[in-house]
């Protein structure tokens, strides 16, 4: 399937995996890109003599292009986005905020740039900053979200842009694919279906909590204080939703429980303070295989659909 999402990265298929904080390391990257789609490493709060580390056991273990992507409020974002840049990564994803600083230095560098948006206006500012593509992603998503969902965000981007649109949010397989296709994307971005993969170094009943969801196990967490999150229901995050509801949970209160709960999650397994972000697809996921497997199956099913 070519698109000029495969055009632009390099790729075979039009697939890129989420760029998700704790999970997303060299090993799930690698994999993703060495099965055809296009891998990458979280950037998060990292230290910066550790990315560095995981963009080169990368390059180690794949010859094809992988990417990096750079939460924007992170305190190293700007040592992040310079080591991009020295270690010439092929691709750098942007979240939680604007990029447009940083965008010059990319290009020059040969770096393709694509950022995260949740709204149109943020799709066009993109798209004026320099911006080689877009990912449209829907509240569906795990992890941190916007409110408009994949189906209604998707068209109104591409009908906004002329530069290619990624979908992402609620994206497991090659139904979602052809859907996002019909609205317009050229690729898409998947996390949580890689999340129950083989090559995912995450605890064990992170994966376990993944493949046992239902439909309506996905909470959201977080609205009052402006960054609201997507991930498993579980007793944290009940506790959570009940004490923001009633108030006896302060803004101040949250951030404090929260803090560190994703490590909890993805090094611990630890179901009582931890954060098992994921989306609320999850429930359509129910093994663990191989990235290659994934890939090849979703991408077959979505060739199918859209031959008709």
């Amino acid at each position: 399937m070519k698109t000029r999402i495969t055009e632009l990265l390099g790729c075979q298929y039009p697939i890129i995996q989420g760029g998700m904080a704790w999970v997303a390391e060299h090993t799930l990257a690698a994999a993703v890109s060495n099965a055809g789609g296009v891998g990458l490493i979280a950037g998060g709060s990292a230290p910066i003599d550790y990315l560095r580390d995981q963009i080169r056991k990368c390059k180690e273990a794949t010859d094809k292009p992988f990417g990096v992507n750079i939460m924007l409020m992170s305190p190293n974002a700007d040592d992040l986005a310079q080591l991009c840049i020295d270690e010439k990564v092929a691709v750098v994803t942007t979240g939680a905020g604007n990029p447009g600083k940083f965008i010059p230095a990319w290009k020059e560098a040969g770096i393709k740039v694509i950022p995260v948006i949740p709204s149109v206006a943020l799709a066009k500012r993109m798209e004026r900053a320099g911006a080689d593509a877009v990912v449209a992603e829907g509240t569906e998503s795990g992890g941190h979200i916007g409110e408009i969902t994949t189906m209604c965000l998707v068209p109104q981007v591409v009908d906004a842009v002329e530069i290619p649109v990624i979908a992402a949010g609620g994206i497991a397989d090659g139904r979602g694919i052809a859907a996002s296709f019909m609205l317009g994307a050229e690729g898409v971005q998947i996390g949580t279906r890689f999340l129950a993969s083989e090559e995912c170094q995450i605890h064990q009943t992170y994966k376990d909590l993944v493949i046992k969801a239902k439909d309506t196990d996905s909470a959201v967490t977080g609205r009052y204080t402006g960054h609201p999150c997507r991930g498993v229901k579980t007793k944290f995050t009940k506790m959570l939703n009940a004490g923001e509801k009633d108030g006896t949970l302060t803004p101040e209160r949250f951030e404090e429980l929260t803090l560190g709960s994703l490590r909890k999650a993805v090094q611990d397994g630890n179901v009582e303070e931890g954060s098992f972000l994921c989306g609320a697809i999850a429930g359509m996921i129910n093994d663990i295989r191989p990235c290659k497997d994934i890939i090849e199956d979703i991408m077959a099913q979505a060739e199918k659909l859209l031959a008709k």
